[in-house]
């Protein structure tokens, strides 16, 4: 047995229908679908329901999607605090690195919890409030 010698069992494999391709090909006419009428033709629209008003126009619709807006990674102060030492480098890959970032998605630090530590942060996306925090202990912020 070789693969260019295989075939299919007779009989398990069939040709598909070839409607309205005349009478000879066995679906002339009407093409199997019936007299005239929507049903007869290629497709309907989605979601149309013969005139009647469509189901996604009836529900009501609420609120809005705001294309501006961005989606932030969180890191707390509180997390720096017990995964860094004194005097280390806070940046995307060592936050990866100490799984507190996962993905893609940009990073924002914020000022829950205390610090202690002298952090020099290189993460553009911080809260007033944690930039007050981490310049309150010595830290530096590095922004790239």
């Amino acid at each position: 047995m070789q693969l260019h010698n295989l075939k299919p069992t007779p009989g398990a494999r069939k040709d598909k229908h070839r409607v309205g391709r005349g009478h000879a090909a066995g679906k002339g006419k009407q093409a199997g679908r019936g007299q005239s009428g929507q049903t007869k033709r290629s497709k309907v629209r989605l979601g149309f329901e013969g005139g009647q008003l469509p189901l996604f126009r009836r529900i009501p619709k609420r609120g809005f999607s705001n294309v501006n807006h961005v989606e932030f990674q969180v890191v707390n102060l509180a997390d720096l605090q017990s995964k860094y030492q004194d005097g280390e480098v806070v940046s995307y890959e060592t936050l990866a690195a100490r799984n507190l970032i996962k993905g893609t998605l940009p990073v924002k630090i914020l000022a829950k919890g205390s610090l202690t530590k002298k952090l020099n942060v290189q993460i553009p996306t911080l809260s007033q409030s944690a930039i007050e925090a981490i310049e309150k202990v010595g830290g530096k912020i590095e922004v790239k």
